[in-house]
């Protein structure tokens, strides 16, 4: 498994990872549904998350793209007002009313819901590509990531819109601090995870 820092060249392959790791995501898939079942709007929807984290470089790749781990560092913000522009842009195009309501909305539940306890780095989005689900690639991502964070003295956040994946992010040391609902339904489930410098075992 090769790591390194994501550079502005690899955003295409990135993008692409992101739209067909979170295309069926409990959370992300209904939301970004187009009425006719396409996708090819997704890439472009998820690009300026990754440039707006390229900024900081703090976007991590393995094997030149099939998993990503893509970080915010503490003080820093997710995206500039133009990349977050261009987001919305692909919502206001491709997506129905009450899609383009719940985007919004769960922006502002993540922002709400977000703690402020101590400098942390926040985890905005961890995919791997569907061709090399099951190799654990992203789990070794996210804990070599964790831990040199933690060597500097920084927790670490994340919000889990899959149920299925908080059990991997607690072999990392996360645990539940919380947690919120999907906006397009009220029912499905985000937790919201905290990561001390020292995490301690139950």
């Amino acid at each position: 498994m090769h790591v390194r820092l994501a550079t502005a060249a690899d955003v295409p392959v990135i993008a692409e990872t992101l739209a067909l790791a979170f295309a069926d995501d409990p959370i992300w898939g209904p939301i970004l549904r187009r009425a006719d079942g396409s996708r090819e709007h997704l890439p472009g929807f998820w690009a300026p998350f990754v440039e707006g984290a390229l900024r900081h470089r703090t976007v991590w790749i393995v094997d030149d793209g099939v998993a990503v781990a893509v970080w915010i560092p503490p003080g820093g913000t997710e995206m500039s007002d133009e990349q977050f522009a261009r987001a919305q842009a692909v919502v206001d195009e491709h997506l129905d009313d009450a899609r383009r309501a719940a985007f919004g909305e769960l922006m502002e539940r993540f922002e709400a819901e977000h703690p402020h306890p101590a400098p942390h780095f926040y985890l905005s989005l961890l995919a791997t590509h569907p061709s090399r689900r099951g190799e654990g690639l992203a789990q070794q991502l996210l804990a070599a990531n964790v831990e040199e964070f933690a060597a500097d003295g920084f927790a670490a956040y994340l919000e889990s819109t899959n149920p299925e994946n908080n059990r991997r992010y607690e072999r990392a040391g996360f645990r539940i601090v919380g947690g919120f609902v999907s906006p397009l339904d009220e029912r499905s489930p985000i937790a919201t995870m905290w990561r001390p410098v020292t995490p301690t075992d139950d």
